[in-house]
């Protein structure tokens, strides 16, 4: 397998510079030639764009997300037990019982309002629950990425950011290169180089899993890290949570990639009610079926306190 790997990657190369050099010598000929092209010029014109266009769809089509892995989770990651939490008379929840798995992707589910990211910041220790306890496991190391992306200056770019300044960052307790740490997440020399304000919202979502993720982390919590991404990096993120070896929270309203990533769910019904469920989110919805009938998607409501 590596030697066919090997020979693959040789083949690629070959490729690359082929069209490397293709492309140079097109652009000095587009350089030296006339103002008023002729119609054969416009066609060598397009022929060089196309051949741009087509390097930057092969570089997204191979994008891949490295998720380092932190230190060895115990078999005790994040227990709930009893857990009421309200904020003035609205009662979020108030029998909020689950355990998070070693080596599992637990996906969060509701309607906006209903206290998905309170539960996150409950777990961060940023909020106090009203009762009940949140026993966190000895070898838990929490990185939560947030929907607000606070932490990235639009200006600075997108090394600065990472880097802090230093040729080398840290991450899992390793030195590493800033700049072959940002190519894993898809940033190549020139887009290192970009402010962090011009950035589009896939660019930033992929930043601030790379400023995240730097950490070492053995419980990822990700809050809405599905917005605003292409295609490709979604994929590349699937592929990148199904290879960590820790365990992973994700808030998404995104069914089909809780669908393909998810091995438990963790659903906010409504009328301060929360389910916890050990299954893909289409099981998850086959039993609320069962549970429940056909229920319509409505307004989230709160019990009084």
């Amino acid at each position: 397998w590596l030697e066919q790997k090997t020979k693959r990657m040789e083949q690629e190369e070959k490729q690359a510079s082929k069209r490397r050099k293709t492309l140079e010598r097109e652009l000095e000929w587009i350089n030296l030639a006339p103002k008023a092209r002729q119609a054969k010029g416009k066609a060598r014109l397009n022929s060089y764009e196309k051949l741009l266009n087509q390097d930057q769809k092969e570089r997204e089509e191979k994008l891949e997300i490295f998720i380092p892995n932190g230190p060895r989770l115990g078999n005790k990651v994040i227990e709930a037990i009893n857990v009421k939490k309200a904020y003035g008379d609205k009662l979020l929840y108030d029998d909020l019982n689950f355990m998070l798995p070693p080596n599992g992707i637990v996906g969060v589910i509701g309607p906006n309002g209903a206290g998905k990211t309170t539960l996150f910041r409950l777990i961060q220790g940023m909020e106090q629950a009203d009762a009940g306890t949140f026993e966190v496991g000895e070898t838990v190391v929490t990185a939560y990425v947030d929907q607000a992306h606070t932490a990235i200056d639009p200006d600075k770019t997108v090394y600065q950011v990472v880097s802090g300044g230093s040729e080398f960052v840290k991450v899992g307790g390793k030195e590493i290169n800033a700049r072959a740490y940002l190519s894993r997440f898809n940033f190549s020399g020139a887009d290192q180089e970009k402010l962090c304000g011009v950035l589009s919202g896939g660019e930033r979502n992929r930043l601030h899993l790379a400023l995240t993720l730097k950490a070492g982390a053995n419980v990822l919590l990700l809050d809405e890290p599905t917005n605003d991404i292409d295609v490709n990096t979604l994929r590349a993120l699937e592929e990148g949570l199904e290879n960590f070896a820790g365990c992973a929270v994700v808030i998404s309203h995104d069914r089909w990639f809780l669908d393909r990533v998810c091995t438990h769910i963790l659903a906010f019904e409504g009328n301060s009610e929360v389910f916890y469920f050990e299954g893909s989110y289409s099981e998850y919805e086959e039993n609320k079926k069962m549970r429940l009938g056909n229920v319509e998607p409505k307004r989230v409501r709160y019990r009084k306190l």
